[in-house]
């Protein structure tokens, strides 16, 4: 038997291990991520955000009532709402569309266009409010969720400062049950490195991000270097943007940041106690 085919049977039953999930519920998994509906473009970077082991280590469920904040273009939409569609739910925690300020409600109209160009995947998609910038979270009752998920976003919550991100974690810890799970992705900052506190770089570091979720209550469970790039050293022109799939410099340097690919990341998974 081939390596490859050892590692891939050896991360199946890791995930069922650690979940209690069945054969059944991972060959779900795999054909959400497999889905023909989702968009080529976002296939193409699954080898660098790799879907299938991050959502494995969270201990993601299809049975499971899962929070999705800041769900921005939909990029992880694509295979949790396939997944969960006919046992569990998913929540799309975003702008609202009846809020106060035109931006926040366009970017609300936005993403729903996008759920109702394939209603046979995402029309039991529910919709939330999770708007840092105006401190509004009302995206699932206290202590209904299983699992709370975010993707490369908290640096874009910085900037609202301290008393609010406290609020906002706040929120996170109410929506889940006792045991429940909140699921981290972020891009990281390394130790030598100096955080700002705007994250100005799109760069964390992993102790403030720890130190932010046990602030609220979290309990860090267990840590993954399944999105980690050590050709990242965080140090580009232009902070994270300048890596794929952005490009924020254009053809300066393209060929160096196209080498290094996207971000180093951590993968943190936190419990509510």
């Amino acid at each position: 038997m081939k390596r490859s085919i050892l590692s891939a049977l050896a991360t199946t039953l890791l995930f069922c291990a650690s979940t209690g999930a069945s054969a059944a519920d991972d060959a779900a998994l795999k054909a959400a991520i497999a889905a023909p509906s989702r968009t080529p473009e976002n296939v193409a970077r699954d080898g660098y955000r790799h879907p299938y082991e991050t959502l494995s280590f969270f201990g993601i469920q299809p049975g499971m009532t899962v929070v999705e904040l800041a769900p921005g273009g939909g990029w992880y939409t694509e295979i949790l709402a396939p997944y969960l569609r006919e046992r569990g739910k998913l929540i799309a925690a975003g702008p609202d569309l009846a809020a106060p300020g035109e931006g926040e409600r366009k970017s609300a109209e936005r993403f729903l266009a996008r759920l109702n160009t394939k209603p046979e995947v995402y029309n039991k998609v529910a919709l939330g409010v999770f708007a840092p910038a105006r401190g509004a979270y009302a995206f699932a009752p206290a202590g209904s969720v299983d699992l709370v998920l975010t993707f490369r976003n908290i640096h874009n919550w910085m900037p609202t400062g301290p008393d609010n991100l406290n609020a906002l974690f706040g929120s996170v810890y109410a929506s889940l049950k006792k045991g429940g799970v909140f699921g981290v992705v972020e891009h990281r900052l390394p130790n030598s490195r100096e955080q700002d506190a705007s994250a100005s770089s799109g760069y964390m570091h992993e102790k403030y991000v720890i130190g932010l979720a046990e602030a609220a209550g979290f309990k860090l469970l267990a840590k993954s270097e399944v999105n980690a790039n050590p050709k990242d050293m965080a140090d580009h022109k232009g902070g994270v943007w300048a890596l794929p799939p952005t490009y924020a410099n254009k053809d300066e340097e393209r060929a160096k940041y196209q080498a290094i690919g996207e971000s180093d990341r951590m993968t943190l998974k936190f419990i509510k106690p």
